[in-house]
Order: structure tokens, then C-alpha cells, then sequence
């Protein structure tokens, strides 16, 4: 039975719309406003679990030389660490999935705060490698879950008109969260070895009691949410609070209801179990699921492929392998990498739902291809000519340029693309999957890339990535269709066509 507290619960403390009393219509305008605003402010409160994964993905960074020197922690090791860091988030993204449908959007956006606040304090306070390894897999895992709930969450609680908006939020937020995490390493480079590191790691321990705060008593769960698990009414107020009228309302909350019938009318009555949606998802997909899970897999698997992890994880080495000696140098080089980061990734949030997903991958896999080759050259030359000023300057501004045009594209638009092709079904669940793969290569990328440059040399490892980033404008050409201005609930429609997504020159969509 339900009750009263259990639906208020459902719906935050502070979701309270005065008793659901119609709005009069010379009212409309500036409800249809206030509606936009509250849909801004739950996906920046979502955010925030993307500025705390930004920060603590980054801070190791200009930390792990002082972790080095003051628990003498080897170059193997620190691999290890790193890389372990994202084995631990693919277990947390594939658990967070399951704790999305389970728990709701809304209290695993809690539980995600909780991990993070418990895994920089552990590291923080670490005296030696084990511990360093236990709070690593603690923030691993809660990497994993802010990486799988924030996109969900903003995809369904915002509206068609601006979902590519808002869903460039996220990404947005890490890259802030790893500005500010390379900027807090240059600021306090400075302090005594034993204390820089663990002050760098431990700030990233306050932003998540304000998440956690915002989880409990601001953000409302999701309509889509709340309509698959009977809550219609809550839902419908959730609507009307994100979506204008109440005609609008109404009309997003039909859509939803035929939506998650329709899939359980087609799927059977067991479908919307987590065993039926792994099913679905694994083992006997529909040629449309089919086909949004490759469009899924191969964003992810191009996104890291193509070597951010290489350069957010490990900058300051690549700068001083160019030449660059200073210490504080180095740092501020590496600052640099992120506000290019941080900087162009506000193109996406106005311009992916004008422009279209297809045209910013496509320009985005284009320009990362090509500044890694320049960067790649510019670290031939380095090697070549001692002290090269501009052999420098040009691997500086070669990264920077790469961080940009990734940010313009392979940053954020392949999660809004993503959270919103996936059915409703299996939205949870398959972005889980598609973060485990994400992951996954990042943790090949950051556990390999010491080794790797070892061998083949510095110059030789971004030749790697630059042909790893045109191998994904091919993959984006042939195999992406536009999502511009669709709502979620015709996803599967345009994906259930075999021509749209292998030709989508073919069948242009707007």
C-alpha cells in the first residue's frame, strides 16, 4: 500500500507545487518559465556528483609526484593505482545501474555523495599503498556511479526542447571538477611533501556533503522513474514542475505510460526485472537495442581509445618529456590543459540541440585526430633538439587544442547521446554497461601509457591515439543518426529502422 510519506519521499521535501491547483492561463507564460528554471536547477544539482568525479579523477595528476616521494610509491605501482581506480568504477557503473532501477534516480544520486565523502577521506588519510588502494576503491566505485546517474537523471527529468542543454551539464561539471583539482595541485605544491598531497585529496571530501544534502531535500525523483514503478500522480506533478503547462504535462506523461506499457506488452510480463533487462540487453536484443548498444559501445570504446585519460592522468609527465623542466611550469601547463577543457566544453551546451549530435562528433573526432598528430610531431622534436622552446610551446598548445576540440564533441555530446537513445527499459542499466566499457579502456589507457611510451616513445604513443580518433570519425560518418529534437519515447523507432542507423546520409533526420 501506498502512503503519503512514501509518495512526499518520492518527490522531495521541497518538490511542494501548493496542491496541484491548475494555473491560470494568463499565467502560463511565466509558469512555462519557472518550469525551465526547475528543470536548470535539478540538473545542476545532478552535476554536482560530475564536478566531484571530475575532481577526483584529475587530482592524482599533480598529486601522485608527492605520493611518490612520501610513501615511495614506484612508478609500477602508481600505474597500478591509477588504472585500478577505473576497474573500480566499471564495477560501481555496472552496480549503479541496478541501484538506479532499484533504489531510484534520486537515492542513488545519496548513495554516489556518500562513496565520495568515504573514499577521499580514506585516501587522504592514507600511511601507506594498501590504504592508498582501499580509498581508491572506494571514489573508484563511487566514479562509477556518478558517471551512470547524473546523465540518466538529466535525461529524464528534462524537457525535449532542452535536453541537449542540459545534458552537456555533466560533462561540463567534471571538466570544472579537474580544473579545479590541476589548480588546487598548483596552489599547494608549495606545502611540505607529507601534507600537499593529502590536502589535494581531501578537499574533494566537502563537495559531497553538499550533494548528498541536495539529494535529500531539493531534487525530485524521476517522472520516468516514478511512472515505471506506479506513481503516476507524483509524476505527473514532477512533469508539470519541468515541463510548462499542464496540457504539456499531461501529453509528456501519456508518452511515458505507452512507453514503458509498450515495452512490457512486446518484452513479456517478467521484462522490466533487472534479469529481463540484462537479457535484453546481452543476450537476445531486438535489432533496434541491438543497434543502440553498438552506437553506445563504440562512442565509449573511441572515446578513451583516442588517449584523454593519457593526458589528464598524466600531463606533467608528457610536458617534462617535452622539455619543460620547471616544476611550477609544469603545473601551470598543466592548468592550462584544463581551462581549455573547461572552456570549450560550453559550446556543446548551446549548440547540440541547433547544430545536431552528428555534426559536433564529427568535427570533434576530426580536430582530436589532428592535434595529436601535431602533438605527436611536436614531441619528435622535443626528443630531437634539447631544450626546444618551440617544440614545447607547440606539445602545450598542441594538448590544449586536443582537450578543446575533444570537448567540443567526444566529452559530453556521446553522454547525452547515449542516456537518450536507450529505451526506457533499459536506460539504467545499458548506461551502465556503456560506462563499465568507458572504463574499462580508460583503466588500458592509464595502466599502460608509462609502459607504452617506454616502448614505443612518446611521439609514438599520440601517433596511436590520433589514428584511434580517425578510426572514430569513420565510426560516427557511417554509423550515428541525428537525435536532434526527438523525444526519448521515439528513440527506439528511429533505431528499429536498419537504414537509419547504418545510412544515415541516407535518411537525413531533424
Amino acid at each position: 500500500m501506498k502512503t503519503a510519506a512514501a509518495d512526499e519521499d518520492l518527490e522531495s521535501p521541497l518538490l511542494a507545487d501548493g496542491g496541484g491547483e491548475p494555473a491560470p492561463a494568463n499565467a502560463a507564460a511565466a509558469k512555462a518559465g519557472g518550469s525551465a528554471c526547475y528543470a536548470l536547477v535539478c540538473a545542476l544539482l545532478a552535476s554536482l556528483a560530475s564536478v566531484i568525479y571530475g575532481y577526483n579523477r584529475g587530482v592524482m595528476s599533480g598529486a601522485q609526484k608527492f605520493v611518490q616521494a612520501d610513501l615511495g610509491v614506484t612508478d609500477a605501482e602508481l600505474s597500478l593505482l591509477i588504472g585500478a581506480t577505473s576497474v573500480y568504477s566499471l564495477a560501481g557503473s555496472l552496480a549503479a545501474g541496478w541501484a538506479c532501477d532499484r533504489l531510484g534516480r534520486r537515492r542513488t544520486v545519496a548513495l554516489a555523495a556518500a562513496m565520495f565523502l568515504a573514499g577521499s577521506a580514506i585516501t587522504a588519510a592514507a600511511a601507506g599503498y594498501a590504504a592508498l588502494m582501499a580509498g581508491q576503491l572506494v571514489a573508484g566505485v563511487a566514479c562509477g556511479f556518478g558517471l551512470v546517474v547524473a546523465p540518466v537523471y538529466i535525461a529524464e527529468i528534462a524537457p525535449a526542447a532542452s535536453r541537449g542543454f542540459l545534458s552537456s551539464i555533466p560533462e561540463i561539471a567534471g571538466n570544472s571538477g579537474i580544473l579545479l583539482s590541476y589548480i588546487a595541485d598548483f596552489a599547494l605544491a608549495g606545502l611540505p611533501t607529507w601534507l600537499s598531497w593529502r590536502v589535494m585529496i581531501g578537499l574533494g571530501a566537502v563537495p559531497p556533503l553538499f550533494l548528498a544534502a541536495a539529494a535529500v531535500l531539493a531534487m525530485p525523483e524521476t517522472p520516468r522513474w516514478l511512472v515505471l514503478h506506479g506513481h503516476p500522480d507524483e509524476a505527473r506533478r514532477v512533469l508539470a514542475r519541468t515541463g510548462g503547462t499542464a496540457g504539456d504535462a499531461d501529453r509528456r506523461l501519456q508518452e511515458i505510460v505507452a512507453s514503458v506499457q509498450e515495452a512490457a506488452k512486446r518484452a513479456g510480463s517478467g521484462s522490466l526485472s533487472t534479469g529481463g533487462v540484462w537479457r535484453e540487453i546481452l543476450l537476445r536484443p531486438t535489432p533496434a537495442v541491438r543497434r543502440v548498444m553498438l552506437a553506445i559501445l563504440g562512442l565509449q570504446v573511441f572515446q578513451q581509445a583516442s588517449g584523454v585519460a593519457a593526458l589528464v592522468l598524466y600531463a606533467p609527465r608528457v610536458f617534462s618529456h617535452a622539455g619543460i623542466t620547471s616544476e611550477r611550469a609544469v603545473l601551470g601547463a598543466t592548468v592550462l590543459l584544463g581551462a581549455a577543457k573547461t572552456a570549450a566544453i560550453v559550446a556543446p551546451l548551446f549548440l547540440a540541440d541547433r547544430l545536431g549530435r552528428r555534426p559536433m562528433l564529427l568535427a570533434s573526432a576530426g580536430g582530436m585526430a589532428a592535434s595529436l598528430l601535431v602533438l605527436g610531431l611536436s614531441m619528435r622534436q622535443g626528443a630531437e633538439a634539447e631544450a626546444s622552446w618551440w617544440a614545447a610551446g607547440t606539445c602545450v598548445a598542441a594538448a590544449a587544442a586536443f582537450m578543446a576540440t575533444f570537448s567540443l564533441g567526444f566529452g559530453p555530446v556521446i553522454w547525452m547521446y547515449g542516456s537518450e537513445i536507450l529505451p526506457l527499459r533499459l536506460r539504467a542499466q545499458g548506461t551502465g554497461v556503456g560506462t563499465a566499457v568507458n572504463r574499462v579502456m580508460s583503466a588500458v589507457v592509464g595502466m599502460t601509457f608509462i609502459s607504452m611510451y617506454e616502448a614505443v616513445g612518446m611521439a609514438g604513443s599520440f601517433y596511436i591515439f590520433a589514428a584511434a580518433a580517425a578510426a572514430a570519425w569513420v565510426f560516427v560518418y557511417t554509423c550515428l543518426p541525428e537525435t536532434k529534437g526527438r523525444s526519448l519515447e521515439e528513440m527506439e523507432a528511429l533505431f528499429d529502422s536498419a537504414g537509419a542507423a547504418l545510412s544515415p546520409r541516407a535518411a537525413p533526420l531533424s
